[in-house]
């Protein structure tokens, strides 16, 4: 399997089993969210009305299907939990793995 770069999933490796009757199977490893303290922040964006992940990552990081980066680094399992709360103060990060400034 191939991802774009972009994907999440990029760098996940992909492994293969037999099924019972013979069929090989392919699938993903299990991919492990990064621990956001080892992200190095960007900026906070304080959520205002209408605000959306993808449109966040757009302006922010250049390109809108990187919004899960945004969730990452929120620790969010419901991404739309995370402009839910207007005023809610979101980082906004570097991939993991890309030295900068560190978190407070």
């Amino acid at each position: 399997m191939n991802f774009p770069t972009n994907s999440r999933y990029q760098a996940t490796e992909t492994m293969r089993m037999t099924a019972p009757g013979g069929a090989e199977v392919v699938f993903l490893q299990r991919r492990f969210v990064p621990q956001p303290e080892r992200l190095a922040s960007l900026l906070e964006h304080p959520v205002a009305e209408g605000d959306r992940l993808d449109n966040l990552a757009g302006r922010y990081l250049g390109d809108a299907e990187q919004f899960w980066r945004i969730c990452d680094a929120n620790r969010a399992m419901r991404p739309q939990q995370l402009v839910e709360t207007i005023g809610r103060r979101l980082t906004i990060a570097l991939p993991d793995g890309v030295p900068g400034a560190p978190r407070v």
